[in-house]
């Protein structure tokens, strides 16, 4: 399993999720997104379906009459009704249940970081798990770091 953490420094979390997301779809896969900040599901809701100038991100809330057709679903737990292999955990929590998924992203702001240092320590000693972080530049690209 791979573990990707997002420090995120600049732009919002729904700004963010929107980006990977598009990622995620361009590379045919589904996506769950989890956070159980409903506020947050809101704004990332929102955000898919408000592009700029491009296509919007179909997504839905989990609990839903279509979950399994949903390319995307908002969630506040790691149930994949729609059989995405790939978690974005938005509100900085880590959950045991996204060890099912082949892929994990994981994105924390600064009032988070204590914890995934702490939680990137506890991983690192597991041969299973691929850890990558990922930090924001100020021009708002992406890069692999330490």
């Amino acid at each position: 399993m791979r573990v990707d953490f997002y420090q995120l420094s600049r732009d919002p979390v729904d700004q963010v999720v929107a980006l990977l997301a598009r990622k995620v779809m361009g590379a045919g896969a589904k996506l769950l997104v989890v956070s159980g900040d409903i506020a947050a599901h809101e704004a990332i809701s929102k955000t898919l379906w408000a592009q700029d100038g491009s296509a919007f991100l179909a997504h839905g809330p989990a609990g839903g009459p279509h979950d399994a057709r949903q390319p995307i679903l908002l969630s506040d737990n790691c149930s994949a009704a729609n059989g995405a292999t790939m978690v974005i955990l938005a509100d900085g929590k880590w959950r045991e249940d996204a060890a099912q998924f082949e892929r994990v992203l994981l994105l924390f702001g600064p009032e988070d970081t204590a914890a995934a240092r702490d939680l990137w320590r506890t991983m690192s000693g597991d041969d299973t798990r691929d850890l990558h972080i990922f930090k924001q530049t100020p021009d708002g690209a992406w890069r692999e770091g330490r």
